[in-house]
């Protein structure tokens, strides 16, 4: 219990933020209810130099390009960022990291800055995809600030190649007001054998290789990034057992979940974070036995076209008052301590959001070598064609 008056409740806070999402209340209301306007004003008067820094500065174009995910920025810093520098954001959105890759191998994409995942890196690197970063132009960013685990893949043989943005979490959601006498789930063991007995018919798995074959992996304890033959065809068979029970193969999941057509399904944080505020009833799991921890990151491509604008971007991106409205945004957590310290109690609390050690710690990271292996490619191509 509190006597603050200005105390705001998860729920309260949960449902403000969902309204300042879809549209239905202005920034100014948003941040008044939840005092993060304040917040934010303390920020700014405290760390002034963030107010002023180089991405206000100079002529950096009437453009930039940023590749990323969908769903993952909020628009009313890009119109920040335009006001401050004269340059427009143009996003284009991506629905894979295999897909990013092949659109950076065949040439010419056109992007300032991307947001590759981890686990994909390294690729870009030995390919020469991926410029080194030169961080005196992005002076928001200070390493001694994040989390390492999160941070740490940016860097390849001692160089700075990405900087980070969010972190994540692969679980799966499961609507409780479909189990019945059933025990709700804890372990991909129980996701896939439900999905074949009591919620025949009712489970999506994603159109994306590492998190459906790395969880088939999970039913058997091996390592969410194998690529043993003998492990790839016990998931295989396993996938292929499970095929004519599922709802869909979709990582556009929300909605089927939400219509209660699909009752469970394999998904990331945010997602599990907007349907558990919107149906409670539609629970966010870690299994038990592991999965993936992810974490993305901003980084510029071997000759983009407007290379001042991109760093402008990413350190603008970078300033922790603006990070942490990304962050409210699209509810991923950052790896920064100082954009955390703006985060409300509510947010930090929260354990979708933020899981206890012994289910983070179960989480492998994605490995680079599942990104262009043959072998779990033609697996999901069988699989999705079977």
């Amino acid at each position: 219990m509190t006597d603050r008056k200005d105390f705001i409740s998860r729920e309260k806070f949960m449902a403000e933020l969902w309204r300042y999402k879809n549209g239905s209340v202005t920034r100014r209301h948003f941040l008044g209810v939840t005092g993060l306007g304040a917040a934010t004003a303390v920020l700014g008067a405290a760390m002034p130099g963030l107010r002023s820094a180089a991405w206000a500065q100079g002529n950096i174009g009437d453009r930039v390009v940023l590749a990323t995910w969908p769903n993952y920025h909020d628009p009313e810093n890009f119109d920040a960022f335009r006001e401050a520098t004269g340059a427009a954001v143009d996003m284009n959105v991506f629905g894979s990291n295999e897909e990013m890759l092949a659109k950076l191998q065949a040439g010419g994409s056109g992007w300032d800055v991307f947001v590759p995942t981890n686990y994909t890196i390294t690729t870009y690197v030995d390919e020469d995809l991926i410029e080194p970063l030169d961080l005196s132009k992005i002076p928001n960013y200070d390493a001694a600030s994040y989390n390492q685990r999160f941070a740490g893949p940016g860097t390849v043989d001692g160089t700075v190649y990405a900087v980070p943005k969010n972190w994540g979490t692969t679980g799966f959601a499961v609507n409780t007001a479909q189990l019945g006498a059933n025990p709700k789930p804890t372990t991909w063991k129980e996701f896939w054998d439900m999905t074949m007995a009591d919620f025949s018919g009712r489970t999506m798995v994603h159109d994306y290789q590492l998190t459906t074959i790395g969880n088939a992996l999970k039913y058997y304890g091996y390592s969410f990034n194998s690529i043993d033959p003998a492990e790839l065809a016990d998931a295989e068979k396993l996938l292929l057992d499970a095929k004519p029970h599922l709802f869909a193969i979709s990582s556009d999941y929300q909605p089927s979940m939400r219509s209660g057509d699909a009752w469970m399904t394999i998904c990331w944080t945010g997602d599990g974070k907007q349907m558990n505020r919107d149906m409670p009833e539609i629970e966010y799991v870690l299994g038990k036995e592991g999965g993936e921890l992810w974490s993305d990151f901003y980084a510029i491509p071997k000759g983009a076209p407007h290379m001042d604008a991109a760093y402008a971007l990413i350190n603008f991106l970078l300033d922790p008052a603006v990070n942490a409205k990304e962050s409210l945004f699209h509810g991923y957590p950052t790896a920064d301590a100082r954009v955390d310290a703006l985060m409300p109690p509510e947010v930090l609390n929260d354990p979708i959001l933020y899981p206890a050690a012994d289910l983070l710690d179960a989480l492998e990271f994605g490995a680079a070598v599942t990104l262009t292996d043959p072998n779990r490619a033609e697996l999901m191509a069988r699989f999705k064609s079977a």
